[in-house]
C-alpha cells in the first residue's frame, strides 16, 4: 500500500498537514485557541487579528450562517495584541500565526514594535484586509498607502512577517499587490480575507440580517471558492517563488483542499465550514484529501501543488462540467 502524507510547509517551518483556522474563527480565547491547540488533524494555529487595545466588537447580529456561505460584520473583536503576544511565546505543540491588525497605520507599527522587541521567533501576520470596520478602508486596495506601511515596517521589523490580504478582481491589481511585495522580505500572503460589503436580505422580516454598517458585512464560504482560488492562482503566477501562499475561503470539502494547493496554496485555512461543522471538520478534510491522492496516486501535496493545467483550444473540460452555449 502508497503512503501518503500531508505534511507541508511556510518557509523554514513545517506543519503536520496544510490545515490552518482562519483568523476570527475560533481563535478569540484562551478556550478557543486550546481547543485549536488540542485539534490533532490541525497542523497550525493562527490567532484573531489582535489591536494595541482590546475590542468588543460590533453589536450583534454579527455572523449568520446562510445555505452557501456566511456573512459577517464582526468588527475586530479580540482581546488586545499584548493576550495573544503572551498566548504564541507559550508552547502548544504545534507552529502559530500571530495575526496582528489596526485602527491606524501608526497603531499598526507599534504593536508590531513591541513583537520585534518580544521573544517571540515565530510567524507573524499583518491583517491589512478587515473589511467590516465602519469608516476605516481596507488598507491593501491602496497601493501607495501599502507601500508607506511595509517601508516603515521593514525599517525594523527582522522576524518572518506574512500579510493577509482581501480579494483582489482584476488582473492589474493581481499585479500591482505582487510587484509591490515582492520589493519586501515578505514571509507569505494569506489570501483572500472576506469579500467585503455583501448585503443579505430576509424577505420575511425585510430586513438586513446583521446590525452593523446598516446590515453591509463579509461574504464567505462556499460562495467565495472561485474568488479565492482566483486570487491563490493569479497570486502564485505573480509573486516571487520564496514567498509562501495560505489559501483561504469557500473550503466544505476535501476536493476544494485539493484545489486550493493545485493553484499553488502551501497551506489552507478553514473558516465558515469551522462554524457550521466544528472542528471536527478537519479531520473530515485531511480523510477525503487523502483519498483524493490516492485516487490520483500522489504520495504527497508537492506532486500536484500549482500544477493547475489551462485548457488549449482543442480542450474541453472534464466531463463533471457542462458547456451551455
Amino acid at each position: 500500500m502508497t503512503n501518503h502524507t500531508l505534511q507541508s510547509s511556510l518557509g523554514h517551518y513545517s506543519f503536520t498537514s496544510p490545515f490552518l483556522n482562519a483568523s476570527g474563527i475560533h481563535c478569540q480565547t484562551q478556550a478557543e485557541l486550546d481547543d485549536l491547540a488540542h485539534c490533532q488533524a490541525l497542523a497550525g494555529i493562527v490567532t484573531k487579528s489582535a489591536t494595541l487595545s482590546p475590542r468588543a466588537g460590533n453589536e450583534q447580529p454579527r455572523y449568520v450562517d446562510l445555505a452557501n456561505g456566511s456573512i459577517n460584520a464582526m468588527g475586530l473583536p479580540n482581546l488586545g495584541y499584548s493576550f495573544y503576544l503572551d498566548y504564541v511565546q507559550t508552547d502548544h505543540g504545534k507552529p502559530t500565526i500571530l495575526s496582528v491588525s489596526g485602527l491606524s497605520q501608526a497603531e499598526m507599527l507599534t504593536v508590531l514594535r513591541e513583537i520585534q522587541h518580544s521573544g517571540y521567533q515565530g510567524l507573524t501576520e499583518l491583517n491589512l484586509s478587515c473589511p467590516n470596520l465602519a469608516g476605516h478602508p481596507q488598507l491593501a486596495y491602496d497601493f501607495a498607502a501599502s507601500k508607506t506601511l511595509l517601508t516603515e515596517v521593514f525599517r525594523f521589523f527582522k522576524k518572518p512577517l506574512g500579510v493577509k490580504l482581501p480579494p483582489y478582481f482584476d488582473l492589474n491589481h493581481f499585479g500591482q499587490i505582487a510587484n509591490l511585495l515582492n520589493c519586501f522580505p515578505i514571509h507569505h500572503v494569506n489570501t483572500i480575507n472576506s469579500v467585503g460589503n455583501g448585503l443579505v436580505v430576509d424577505i420575511d422580516t425585510e430586513t438586513v440580517v446583521t446590525k452593523a454598517k446598516g446590515g453591509f458585512g463579509g461574504l464567505g464560504g462556499a460562495m467565495v471558492l472561485p474568488t479565492a482560488l482566483a486570487n491563490v492562482r493569479a497570486l502564485r503566477q505573480r509573486l516571487r517563488p520564496d514567498i509562501a501562499i495560505i489559501g483561504t475561503g469557500g473550503v466544505r470539502s476535501g476536493a476544494d483542499v485539493f484545489a486550493h494547493i493545485l493553484c499553488g496554496a502551501d497551506m489552507v485555512s478553514v473558516g465558515t465550514q469551522v462554524m457550521k461543522e466544528g472542528l471536527g471538520v478537519y479531520d473530515r478534510l485531511a480523510a477525503e484529501l487523502t483519498a483524493i491522492m490516492a485516487d490520483k496516486q500522489y504520495t504527497q501535496l508537492a506532486d500536484f501543488r500549482g500544477q493547475l493545467k489551462t485548457l488549449s483550444a482543442s480542450q474541453r473540460s472534464s466531463s463533471r462540467w457542462t458547456s451551455q452555449s
